[in-house]
């Protein structure tokens, strides 16, 4: 079977991934779309504004045949763990895949040869690398200047100044370090960027739509995502956003600093400067703005304290990269029976699709599964809205 993959969030479901969604089928022409979708957290940091199951289901009338869910460890990490927890789950299938993915720069070749040159981290670079991020620059930005100084050939600076093509790479990166068999299929995003927060007719971010429902404005969201999904977010007319900010908060506070340390992410001593400023805050977002600096942005900042409400450790998360996990479906087309049956007999992991499927879990695979299914509890504890986390939604595209 001819699988293409996508990796993506859906925090919500808009026209541009739609758009990804008919390009695959035109252009790949698979036999199956797989997507590995965010769960209830995202890769910003953020709660999502609709549970897993509902986004997964937009998915699945979207066009996707399966809809997995990338474990939470991997969701809510910096853009490298994100990457290699996506091609994890990926690899594990047998057969023919792709992973097609939105960039601003199409261009396979050079998302390749930059890749590369991004994993040969010399002694040189290392150096490099230490010094410019005692300047106080972003680690990303501190890459670009350290590979300049090192005059590498074959490398596009332009790919790191943008997000997708920074995830992109990620993606090449994963692929090339795990010696995956998966083909990269990169594609021209289509309609506003992933941090335009303004809304557009038709083609707006998911950062603009996410701001349009934190303000309770739906009058210009309704032309920028599918009828189902509008429908859905109509939720938001008369209630806010969910937000974690006071759990995250106690959280922060409660951590004792030598585990604070152990978070991923948390690096240079900042558990220090989180339980120094903490006790003179009174607001999550207050704290955020005393912590902001040029390398520890609003993204990274909300990274790490929500890890520190989900307890995701570096050690854990390296655990789980390097063990056997598992393939959570959360949605799947009721026409398309015969894709979940490939999956089952041709993974190396096993799919998780009802409850007596835990049984199959152990070591590893079960502390992540767990994980997911703290997060669940917690996401259900916030939106006011029960999912069962061993439940797996099948529908049909016309419903």
């Amino acid at each position: 079977m001819k699988i293409c993959f996508c990796v993506c969030e859906y925090n919500p479901f808009h026209n541009g991934h739609l758009y990804h969604l008919e390009k695959i089928r035109k252009e790949i022409k698979p036999d199956a779309i797989a997507v590995v979708m965010s769960g209830n957290f995202t890769q910003r940091g953020e709660v999502a504004v609709l549970d897993k199951y509902t986004r997964a289901a937009h998915a699945v009338k979207a066009g996707a045949d399966v809809v997995f869910e990338l474990p939470t460890a991997f969701a809510t990490s910096p853009a490298e763990i994100f990457a290699k927890g996506a091609i994890k789950l990926a690899s594990s299938v047998k057969g023919e895949k792709t992973l097609c993915f939105g960039t601003e720069s199409a261009k396979k070749k050079k998302l390749l040869s930059t890749a590369a040159a991004l994993l040969n981290e010399s002694r040189e670079f290392k150096k490099l690398y230490r010094e410019e991020l005692k300047s106080g620059v972003t680690p990303v930005k501190a890459k670009v200047n350290a590979l300049a100084a090192m005059d590498i050939k074959d490398l596009d600076f332009e790919l790191l100044k943008s997000p997708n093509n920074i995830l992109g790479i990620e993606y090449a990166k994963a692929v090339l370090s795990s010696g995956s068999d998966i083909e990269l299929y990169p594609i021209i995003r289509k309609g506003a960027g992933y941090l335009d927060d303004e809304l557009h007719p038709e083609n707006s971010s998911a950062a603009a739509i996410r701001n349009a429902l934190s303000k309770g404005d739906l009058s210009g969201i309704e032309s920028c995502v599918p009828e189902y999904v509008f429908d859905d977010l109509k939720i938001y007319e008369n209630k806010p956003l969910p937000s974690a900010d006071d759990i995250i908060y106690y959280s922060a506070t409660a951590m004792d600093k030598s585990e604070m340390k152990k978070i991923v992410d948390c690096t240079e001593g900042l558990e220090n400067r989180i339980k120094a400023l903490i006790k003179n805050c009174t607001s999550l977002t207050e704290l955020k703005d005393k912590l902001k600096t040029k390398r520890y942005t609003y993204t990274r900042l909300n990274r790490i304290l929500l890890a520190t409400m989900l307890k995701t450790k570096k050690s854990l998360i390296n655990r789980f990269l390097k063990n056997d996990l598992y393939l959570k479906v959360l949605a799947m087309n009721a026409d398309r029976k015969d894709v979940l049956s490939y999956f089952d007999k041709n993974s190396d992991y096993p799919l998780i699709t009802r409850k007596s499927d835990e049984r199959k879990l152990s070591g590893a695979a079960k502390t992540c599964f767990f994980e997911d299914v703290f997060a669940n509890d917690i996401y259900n504890f916030l939106s006011g809205k029960h999912t069962n986390e061993y439940e797996m939604k099948t529908l049909s595209r016309d419903n």
